[in-house]
């Protein structure tokens, strides 16, 4: 049990020395994108080998009577423990058969023997650059390898690991110029971000809280416990400008501070880890990989609201992460750092998890209480606001997992600190989920004023294919689209709210000039119609006929009074629905109708889809390349391709149902779309 701050430091130090006696650590990627991509095995393979070759170490550190001591011994012992017994002294693993050791050149460690020269390997979070995974980072030094597969982890070991040699074949190559970048921190897709709330991800070990400990971990709830009232936590956090980056940006120290102020026997603390933006995994990713930043960042917020009670509603859908969050929370009981009386303090605070069903209405605040509360997800009129009258009627305070993971950051560095980055409305970083046609896809995070021309094309690395920007869908789906115009407009708050857009949970999809804005702005629609919860009129009915309206133009059957149609009830449905939910669905349509008319008439008017995607325009013909093999024609469903033997064939137009099976049937390539 850890029962004082300088208990925890004493972990801290203790835990910091065991490491620095391993002279390599592998930090093999586990978050979700390279976990599917077969990271897994990569572990296991690497970890295996350097168990055969005698390099691998592991750490055994016993928490005696709450704390470690480094003896002159150099074994770490805990209070009560023998001088010089082993209980946190790096050591190779038991399996180890010493082939690498020692004075053998096949490990090139100057005769340096493995206890003292070996490599730990661990699993890390997600490091962001999805489209090079799985990753595998190697410290000291910041060495990354990117497309790493199983049977890479041979040469990873004998020569890394073993001759400290760089496998250029495994480090990245940028795709356009062949330049090769082989730390993390010189590839350009790193280079242009600022880490705040992901700091540790890809850098600690996510189920390991002495690594969290290790690196600045509960030094600031230990800070405000040591010397700090409610009242001054909640002014730095005002002061900081942080604002909520679920989606409204409202500024978290107001949030708290009413919540403080508010009368109630019992007050909560709500953590909103219900992201559902399609294509979005931000908050994901920090559950994932630096969960005890969240549960830090929830006992700050406890203490400053009075509360002594905490709720993480997170998505049944992110398995891994609410695994993770499950131990993290156990191991910081174990520890004493969670629970009664925490660090000596006499404050208490103990959090419990929610598994939510995944609909998407729940991530409003008053519609995730009611989740919480055993109700079904709705959300309710305000006033009362939750800071007044949340869960079970009690003042609460929510806040989604990014805002609460840049919490502990503030506490230690302090509000200037914070305010040090981003612009003077919107301070701070922001994380994005950077998906679509762009050529890095991934999780960045930026200072807030960062333009979207530097996220796609410095840190995304430009369209793929080398086609043309045409739009960016920012905010999930309740956002609003960018077009080439807003290529230098700053991404804060302020600047994407004026021209229709918002930040949103963070979700940023990139589109090239083969995209159908119409077919976007009808995707959108079905997925926010599909996740109503039906409780007002307004959004109900509203999206139902707004995805009506999108599903005749998409099928050539519109008019132009369809599309002002569209528009009149796409406002009636921003203004008079309950929740956010509904006030921001019309937003891909609106900013759409802004900013792409034009498209929107090509296919009411000329009935054509410029970008050649929506299936009811397209017509098919048959060239003069045409065999008359006639396999075209027996594939096709509606019977619309007619000819004779060795003579070119046709096709029927009225008769054609637009599948293109013929296009895939002819083995000439004879059969073109018009």
């Amino acid at each position: 049990m850890i029962a004082s701050r300088t208990e925890l430091d004493k972990m801290k130090e203790d835990y910091l020395r065991v490491l620095d006696q391993a002279k390599m650590r592998v930090l093999v990627c586990a978050g979700t994108g390279c976990v599917a991509n077969g990271s897994p095995e990569v572990y296991r393979e690497i970890k295996r080998l350097a168990q055969g070759r005698g390099v691998l170490v592991d750490v055994d550190f016993a928490k005696e009577a709450g704390h470690a001591v480094l003896d002159a011994s150099g074994s770490v012992a805990g209070p009560g423990s023998p001088a010089g017994s082993p209980v946190g002294r790096v050591e190779p693993s038991a399996e180890a058969s010493h082939d690498c050791a020692g004075s053998s050149p096949e490990c090139g460690n100057g005769g340096t023997d493995a206890h003292q020269a070996g490599a730990m390997t661990s699993k890390s979070g997600c490091h962001g650059f999805c489209e090079m995974g799985p990753l595998v980072r190697i410290e000291p030094g910041g060495l990354l390898y990117v497309k790493v597969r199983p049977e890479d982890a041979e040469e990873i070991v004998d020569r890394t690991l073993c001759k400290g040699e760089v496998i250029e074949r495994l480090v990245y190559h940028h795709p356009g110029t062949g330049e090769v970048f082989q730390t993390e921190g010189s590839i350009p897709f790193y280079r242009r971000q600022k880490r705040l709330a992901l700091a540790r991800c890809g850098r600690i070990d996510p189920e390991d809280i002495k690594d969290y400990i290790a690196h600045d971990g509960y030094q600031a709830i230990a800070k405000i416990l040591a010397g700090m009232t409610p009242e001054e936590v909640v002014n730095e956090i005002l002061g900081s400008g942080l604002r909520g980056r679920g989606g409204a940006g409202f500024p978290t120290g107001k949030k708290w501070e009413f919540t403080r102020i508010a009368q109630g026997d019992k007050k909560y603390v709500v953590c909103n880890g219900d992201e559902g933006d399609p294509g979005a995994f931000m908050d994901r990713s920090v559950m994932e990989g630096d969960p005890h930043r969240v549960l830090e960042g929830m006992m700050v917020a406890g203490y400053a609201v009075g509360a002594q009670e905490g709720y993480i509603y997170v998505r049944a859908e992110y398995p891994l992460a609410v695994r993770r969050l499950k131990k993290a929370i156990a191991d910081a009981r174990e520890w004493g750092i969670l629970g009664k009386n925490i660090l000596g303090s006499g404050f208490s605070f103990d959090i419990k998890i929610k598994e939510g069903a995944g609909a998407f209405v729940c991530g409003e605040e008053t519609a995730l209480l009611a989740s919480l509360e055993g109700r079904r997800g709705m959300p309710r009129p305000k006033p009362p606001f939750p800071a007044v009258s949340g869960l079970w009627g009690k003042p609460t305070v929510i806040n989604n997992v990014e805002t609460l993971a840049n919490v502990p950051g503030i506490i230690l560095n302090g509000k200037d600190w914070f305010r040090s980055f981003g612009t003077e409305g919107s301070p701070g970083t922001k994380t994005f989920a950077l998906t679509g046609q762009v050529v890095n896809t991934g999780l960045i995070e930026v200072p807030m004023g960062c333009t979207l021309r530097e996220v796609i094309f410095d840190i995304g690395g430009g369209i793929r294919g080398g086609k043309r920007f045409k739009a960016a869908q920012i905010g999930g789906p309740s956002g609003g689209c960018l077009t080439e115009e807003h290529l230098d407009l700053p991404l804060d708050f302020d600047s994407l709210a004026r021209v229709g857009a918002m930040v949103g949970s963070g979700g940023i999809v990139v589109m090239d000039e083969d995209t159908c804005i119409v077919e976007v702005a009808r995707f959108f629609m079905h997925f926010t119609q599909n996740e109503s919860c039906g409780k007002c009129v307004p959004c109900r009915e509203g999206t139902r006929r707004m995805l009506e309206i999108l599903e005749k133009i998409v099928a050539g059957e519109a008019t132009r009074e369809d599309v002002d149609l569209l528009e009149e009830i796409a406002w009636a449905v921003k203004d008079g629905s309950l929740c956010g939910l509904g006030k921001t669905a019309p937003n891909p349509v609106l900013t759409t109708l802004r900013y792409f008319r034009d498209e929107y008439m090509a296919h009411v008017v000329e009935k054509m889809c410029p970008a050649r995607v929506c299936q009811a325009f397209k017509q098919f013909y048959i060239d003069e390349t045409c065999k008359g093999c006639g396999k075209c024609a027996r594939q096709c469903p509606a019977g619309a391709i007619s000819g004779e033997i060795r003579k070119r064939h046709s096709i029927n137009t009225q008769l054609c149902v637009r599948c293109g099976a013929c296009v895939t049937a002819c083995p000439f390539g004879a059969v073109k779309e018009g």
